[in-house]
């Protein structure tokens, strides 16, 4: 409900509007003839002398301090100052708490080591969020368009609330019926210690269904439906430690247990389903994660890098499904470049290696799901243990950040917008490595090739709206709608 209202506004502003404005992201100076009028001159510099900061009607000014690449005291050549205020007012951007956000200085003294004062100004997000689900169940938009299973929804209640007590800590909690039941709470805090350096957070769930796909075949899911019983039941938990020892580096580490009950059903249409076809599978799992994030904007970046590693081991012999022991590596870079002004290109490259091949059906994803597909092959499904994929994409500018204010909207968290319009052409190619079923599935052990041209529109509260027309190695075509999450 939330997308379709963004969006709905969006393309009618979009519409209603010039093409005209500045880059919200930008941070705009109040500049001083001493200290501007001489950019070359390595050895002018400026002593911050204070940081104010104005909008912060909830977040504590700690955790803006936390995103600043600068603090009081500090000397800075006046050749990087600007860098620097662009990169923390990314920083600021990236946290998710902010719709906008701008940094001014204004001078006290002059010379070569002038003083001056650094003004923030943010414009906070709404961050009570109590809205009905009303959403398909699928693993993308297109799938279930393809067969347009009205049964397929989910409906309930969402509740999220960031910014918890103004420290960015977050709370969740989801109760949902229809297709896909689950019950869920958790509760994130980025900062426990007087740094801000450590970080933890926990939660637990419950979620069952009526119907689940127990088997691919021809690239496809095969699924069984039985209305008076549960085919699949999943009861989890977790409690994380998190580490973000620099403003671009962040580690987490996450302890799993997991209790599984699959219905007969099941097991005899597909003996490989689970953990030694057993109707319970029941096991811990620790996770490890490290991402360092040089990207301008996590919602739809133009410039910079990220690059991220996982580490999943599913399995140490404490349960009843004691000789359970599964382990899995990822990997993920994604370069974005600004060729000139308006044409940019992000190179996104991605794998998982499992050192058990032998995995039930449950338990292993290969291409198809999340953000892990070729384009060309968004109705299909490759399982395997092991894959990877590279996507490549040339966007143009159609429509630079524009930054609009409604009138007819009092809440400042609503009325001032931004949004973009970027039409791309894009090349992908991929690899699920599996010697399970392949013979009845064809792009097993196959190199997919796809490729074609869209669009794009951003707009605030995160929100990424694509359309595209792309055709694969097989010859399949078609248009296809994503509700896009960059990271």
């Amino acid at each position: 409900m939330r997308i379709l209202l963004f969006l709905v506004l969006s393309f009618a502003v979009g519409a209603a509007f010039s093409r005209s404005g500045q880059h919200p992201y930008i941070s705009e100076g109040n500049d001083s003839i001493k200290i501007y009028s001489d950019l070359s001159n390595i050895h002018l510099h400026v002593v911050i002398d204070s940081i104010l900061i104005e909008g912060n009607k909830i977040t504590k000014p700690r955790i803006i301090l936390r995103e600043l690449n600068f603090k009081t005291g500090d000397s800075i050549a006046v050749y990087l100052l600007s860098e620097k205020f662009s990169k923390s007012s990314e920083n600021l951007l990236k946290t998710s708490l902010f719709n906008f956000v701008t940094l001014s200085d204004s001078v006290l003294t002059t010379g070569d080591y002038s003083r001056i004062i650094v003004k923030i100004s943010v414009i906070e997000r709404w961050y009570l969020w109590p809205f009905p689900i009303f959403e398909i169940s699928d693993r993308n938009f297109n799938a279930w368009w393809k067969e347009k299973n009205f049964g397929k929804i989910n409906y309930g209640l969402y509740l999220i609330k960031e910014n918890m007590r103004g420290r960015m800590e977050r709370l969740n909690l989801l109760i949902r019926f229809g297709y896909d039941e689950r019950y869920e709470i958790s509760y994130d805090i980025p900062y426990i210690n007087k740094k801000q350096t450590f970080g933890a957070g926990l939660g637990t769930g419950w979620r069952q269904n009526h119907e689940i796909a127990y088997k691919t075949v021809d690239n496809e899911l095969q699924t069984i439906r039985v209305e008076n019983d549960y085919l699949f039941k999943h009861f989890y938990s977790y409690f994380q430690i998190t580490h973000r020892p620099t403003l671009y580096q962040y580690h987490v580490l996450q302890i799993n247990y997991n209790f599984y009950a699959f219905g007969d059903t099941i097991l005899k249409l597909n003996p490989d389903y689970s953990f030694n076809n057993q109707s319970t599978n029941e096991f811990f799992t620790l996770y490890y994660r490290f991402m360092t994030d040089h990207r301008d904007s996590k919602v739809y970046p133009l410039k910079g890098s990220l690059s991220q590693f996982e580490f999943t081991k599913s399995g140490f012999g404490l349960l009843k499904n004691g000789d359970i022991s599964m382990m899995d590596l990822k990997g993920a870079y994604r370069k974005y470049i600004g060729l000139s002004k308006k044409f940019h290109l992000s190179v996104d490259l991605a794998a998982k290696i499992s050192t058990n091949r032998d995995q039930p059906y449950f338990f292993q994803k290969g291409l198809g799901y999340d953000r892990n597909f070729v384009r060309g092959y968004e109705l299909y499904v490759v399982d395997g243990p092991s894959y990877w994929v590279s996507k490549n994409t040339l966007k143009y500018s159609l429509i630079p950040t524009q930054v609009k204010t409604l009138g007819f909207i009092n809440s400042e968290k609503f009325n001032k917008i931004h949004y973009a319009v970027y039409l791309n052409g894009f090349f992908d190619a991929g690899y699920v490595d599996t010697y399970k079923n392949y013979d009845v599935n064809s792009l097993s052990n196959k190199l997919m090739l796809g490729g074609g041209f869209g669009l794009d529109v951003v707009t605030y509260y995160d929100l990424v709206f694509g359309v595209e027309f792309s055709i694969n190695r097989s010859g399949d075509q078609g248009f296809f709608i994503h509700f896009k999450n960059t990271l």
